[in-house]
C-alpha cells in the first residue's frame, strides 16, 4: 500500500476544526507534551531563582515547536511505512487525509517558528541545539538507522533528549551538567521503553521493513538488554543527588521508581509473556513522568525543609 493507491481527501471538504486536529495529530502532541515536560528542570536546575513564567513558557513553546517540526519530517519519509502498522496506519498520512508536501511545509514552517522563538529568548545556541536534533532525527535516525539497523532506537535516543539541552542553552548561553545528566536519563530510558513494544509488535516492524532488535537477538535478548540500559539508568538518575543538585524528595522518588522500573522490566524475562512487555512499554512513560515531577517539586522545596 502506498499512497499513490489512496484518494486525498480535499481540505475544503472538512471543516476548519478537523483540519487543525489532523496537523495537531501530525505532531503528535502527546509524545511532544512528554518531551516538553522533561525540558522543565532544566530551567531551574542548578539556579537559585526561578525564571519568569513568560521565558519559560517562550522557551518550552519554541522546544516543542522543534519537536513537532521532527514529527512532520518523520510522518513524511514514514507515510509507506506506517501504513503497515496497526498503530500508526491510521496517522494522516498514511490514511490520505493530508497531502504529504504540505506536510513538508508545515514542518519547515514550525522549524522557522521555532527558530525564531528560541533566537529570541535565548540567542543561538539554542537554535543551534534544535536545529541539529532536527537534523539527526530526520536524517540520522529517520532516513538512515531505523531502516538499516536494530541499534536505531539506541542511538536515536539521542534526539529525544534534547529538550534539556535547549531549555538549559536558552537560559545560560551554555550547557549546564545538569541539563547532560537529563539528556543521559532520557537516552538510556529510550531503549527498554521502544523495546517493549517492539517485542509486541515485531511482526509489524518486519512488514514495514524495519530491522528491530527482537528480530536480531529474539525476545529474551532484546529484554536482557532493556534490563541493562534499566539499571544504568537507575544509577544515573541519582547522580543530581550526589552532585548536590537535588535533595531527598528526589532521591527517595528516583530510588523507588527506579526499583519499581526495574521490576517491571525484569518481569517478561520470567514470564515471557507479551502482555509484561506492553506493561514496560505503558510504564516506561509513567516512570519518565513521575520521575520528572520528583526533580520538579524537590526544586520547589527549600533546602532547608529539603
Amino acid at each position: 500500500m502506498t499512497l499513490i493507491d489512496t484518494e486525498i481527501v480535499a481540505p475544503e471538504a472538512r471543516s476548519f476544526a478537523e483540519n487543525v486536529r489532523l496537523y495537531v495529530d501530525i505532531a503528535r502532541p502527546k509524545v511532544m507534551a512528554l518531551v516538553v515536560f522533561t525540558g522543565l528542570p532544566a530551567l531551574v536546575l542548578g539556579k537559585d531563582v526561578w525564571p519568569s513564567p513568560g521565558r519559560a513558557f517562550a522557551v518550552l513553546a519554541g522546544t516543542a515547536m522543534a519537536g513537532a517540526a521532527s514529527s512532520a519530517f518523520n510522518a513524511y519519509i514514514e507515510r509507506d511505512s506506517d501504513a503497515f502498522m496497526a498503530r500508526t496506519r491510521n496517522r494522516p498520512l498514511p490514511a490520505a487525509s493530508v497531502l504529504p508536501l504540505t506536510v513538508v511545509a508545515y514542518g519547515a514552517l514550525l522549524t522557522l517558528l521555532s527558530s525564531a522563538v528560541l533566537y529570541a529568548v535565548g540567542g543561538l545556541l539554542p537554535v543551534l541545539v534544535s536545529l541539529a536534533t532536527i537534523a539527526f532525527y530526520v536524517f540520522a535516525y529517520t532516513m538512515w538507522l531505523k531502516p538499516r539497523t536494530p541499534q536505531n532506537i539506541v542511538i536515536g535516543g539521542a534526539a529525544g533528549g534534547t529538550a534539556p539541552l535547549i531549555a538549559s542553552a536558552a537560559m545560560d548561553g551554555h550547557i549546564g551538567l545538569g541539563a547532560w545528566i537529563l539528556f543521559a536519563i532520557i537516552f538510556l530510558w529510550t531503549p527498554p521503553h521502544f523495546w517493549g513494544i517492539a517485542i509486541v509488535r515485531q511482526r509489524e516492524y518486519a512488514a514495514a521493513g524495519l530491522p528491530m532488535m527482537p528480530h536480531v537477538v529474539g525476545d529474551q535478548g532484546t529484554r536482557w538488554r532493556s534490563l541493562g540500559y534499566t539499571l544504568a539508568l537507575i544509577a544515573v538518575t541519582l547522580l543530581p543527588v550526589w552532585l548536590g543538585q537535588l535533595g531527598r524528595i528526589y532521591a527517595v522518588a528516583a530510588l523507588g521508581l527506579g526499583m519499581w522500573f526495574l521490576w517491571l522490566v525484569a518481569r517478561p524475562l520470567r514470564s515471557h509473556l507479551h502482555a509484561d512487555d506492553w506493561r514496560v512499554f505503558k510504564g516506561s512513560i509513567a516512570y519518565l513522568s513521575i520521575l520528572f515531577l520528583s526533580m520538579l517539586v524537590d526544586l520547589a522545596v527549600p533546602w532547608e525543609t529539603n
